[in-house]
Formats: structure tokens, sequence, C-alpha cells
């Protein structure tokens, strides 16, 4: 009997290392140590020199890490903040949190990637920061948006959420920007089993800021400088992160090894296949196919017991809570709603073998026009 195949399957990740995130989370038990102990400096050190920058601050979420980076930036009312519609809420909540205003611009359909010349135009006296998402572990233009910060003097925040591992010109991403913040969501790269995120900068200064405010805005001797609640990377998440981060360069390896089967071996027409540019290294977060023939496709793959996702059926600006910063006059998003249409996310995950493999290139294959 076939088993089913989702777009991502962390319990597999997870059966892989099995052993050795039992003696991880037996060592955190019996350490007594529970919250912001050795685990976490150990993992914010192993993660740091991972991505390559010199500070990593671990918090209780991706959302948190993007917050916490406003924050630190004194990003808040009356600040813009230039976003892509086609990402995560996460991305666009975290700026509404500070009680900014994010300003979304349109992204390129090749690398589902925000578009250089458009956050440029978008700028304006309030402009406060870019938040440049690598999606699906695509890099975005960074030559591009370095030069533009370079001349505006905004800030750039890297949304890593979806890139662990991802290059840039052969550096990692995260190591680019003013900050960056990674999300350890279980399905990510590099996931944990439940919810983790994290802070990285080269800014000394700025590691500081956002080790205060992570915590009640506390000093050494918890005194509080400033007004903040908490964010904290746990001990366990970050035990069962540093197991897994050994692995993360195979892991990266086998997606681009599955990526190009699926490149190779996908001959319907009616299939527009990811590309990569000549300066990224893509992480394959996701393999994302764009088709005019998506609901045909997903219900013959699921005739298979295959199924497959949608990242993201409705764009942001789209949604009820944010139809308020619609830009009616400016850019029309007409790429974000084109693929709000037509995305489609195949099974990606290291754990797929090669009966896997063709069951999904079949199925997509044996769909008719």
């Amino acid at each position: 009997m076939k088993t089913s195949l989702h777009f991502a399957n962390p319990a597999k990740q997870n059966e892989k290392s099995r052993r050795q995130i039992f003696e991880a989370m037996e060592r955190v038990i019996s350490s007594g140590s529970y919250i912001l102990g050795s685990e976490v400096q150990e993992f914010e050190i192993a993660f740091a020199e991972y991505v390559g920058v010199r500070n990593c601050v671990g918090v209780n979420s991706g959302t948190d890490a993007l917050i916490l980076s406003l924050r630190a930036l004194g990003i808040g009312h009356g600040d813009e903040v230039i976003t892509p519609s086609h990402t995560a809420v996460a991305t666009v909540a975290a700026i509404c949190a500070t009680g900014a205003k994010p300003v979304f611009v349109d992204v390129d359909l090749d690398t589902f990637t925000v578009i250089t010349e458009l956050a440029e135009r978008a700028i304006s006296g309030k402009t406060k920061a870019i938040i440049a998402v690598h999606l699906y572990g695509h890099p975005c233009d960074m030559n591009g948006l370095l030069e533009l910060v370079a001349r505006s003097g905004v800030h750039l925040i890297e949304d890593c959420s979806q890139a662990h591992g991802a290059e840039w010109n052969g550096k990692k991403v995260g190591s680019f920007g003013s900050v960056s913040c990674f999300s350890f969501y279980p399905t990510k790269n590099l996931g944990a089993i439940g919810d983790g995120g994290a802070v990285l900068t080269n800014n000394d200064e700025l590691a500081e800021r956002i080790r205060l405010i992570r915590e009640y805005g506390w000093d050494k001797d918890r005194v509080s400088l400033e007004i903040s609640g908490v964010s904290r990377l746990d001990e366990m998440q970050a035990a069962i992160l540093r197991v897994k981060l050994v692995e993360l360069k195979k892991s990266i390896e086998r997606r681009n090894e599955i990526a190009m089967l699926y490149k190779n071996e996908i001959k319907n027409t009616e299939i527009i296949l990811p590309t990569t540019s000549i300066h990224a290294h893509h992480a394959f977060h996701l393999f994302v196919i764009r088709t005019k023939n998506r609901e045909k496709i997903i219900d013959n793959l699921n005739q298979l017991k295959i199924f497959p996702g949608i990242h993201y059926r409705r764009p942001v600006h789209m949604q009820p809570a944010y139809l308020k910063y619609q830009q009616l006059d400016g850019d029309p998003l007409v790429n974000t709603n084109e693929l709000a249409g037509t995305v489609l996310s195949l099974p990606m995950y290291p754990e797929l073998d090669s009966s896997d493999i063709n069951r999904v290139i079949e199925g997509i294959n044996n769909v008719q026009p």
C-alpha cells in the first residue's frame, strides 16, 4: 500500500535523528537548567558560525524575531516598512505589531522575491526598512538591494525563515542585512519540534538590545530598563536544533538533488518549473511550480495519495485584516496576484526516496491538458 506524500514531512526527519534527539532531550532534563542555559548559548554560537555572523539571539519564533528586530531598530508608529505581499502572513503581521505600516511591492515571477526597482520606487520619507523575504529558499537580489539601502539609508532586514543554508554569491543569506530573522518551525530546513526562532546580526550593540527586549527589558541584575514582553528559545528546542544543524548541509544537498530530478523529468507542458539565479544557491525549502491547471493537477495527485501545498493561495494584501494597507494608486501587484492562482508546492524533503520522487513526476506528467 502506497504511503501518503505531503509537501513536507518533519516526522521523517525526526525519525532519522531519533536517537540523537532523545539523547539531547535527556541531557536537558538532567541538567536542571531549562531557560536560557547552555543549550541556547551553544546553539547561538553554532548557528552564528554556520551563517557567518558574529551574533545570534534565540527567540520564541520567526515572527517574534521580526518583531524584536523592528523594535531594536527603533521602527514603530508612523514608520513604513517595504515588504512583498507574496509571503507568509507572519512577515506583515510583525510589521503591524510594532505599529508601523507595511508597504507592499511586487515580486519577480521567476524567483518569487521582491523586485528591487519597485522597492526603490516605494521608498518615502517615512520608510525605515525593507524586509527581503528569501522565499521558498531562493535568495533575493542582494546585489540590487544592498546598493539600494546604501543609497537610501534604510535598513535591510532579511526574512530567512524559508532559506536556511541558501547563498548569494557564495555567502549565506542572513549575513547581508542590518539584521536577519530565522524561523525554526518544524517544517523548515532547520526545524525544531515546536516553535523557535533567532535574530542574527554583525552589529554587537543591536544584538545586546535584542537580548534585552527578548526578556522584559532586563539587565544582568533583572532590572527592567524598558517595557518589553518575553520571547525566549527554550533549552529543549535549542538542544534539538543543535542535533539537526550538524546534518543541515547534507540535507540541503539532498533537496537540490531532488529538485534537479524534478526539473529534468517533469515534462508536462502545462507546468512552469522554478528557476535559480546564477548568483544563488537555492535551499529548496519548497519546490514550487506554476500552472493554470492547478486544481486538475491537485485532483490527480490526490488520487495517488500525493498532497501538494499552496504557498500562498491568498496574498497578504487581499486578506481581510490587511485590506486597509492596499496601495490603491500604486503598484498593482500583478505578479503577486498571478502567483496566488498558479503556485503549487510539490513534496520536497530529504527523506523522499526514488520511488516517491517518481510517483510525483509520473503523477504530474500523466495529467492531461
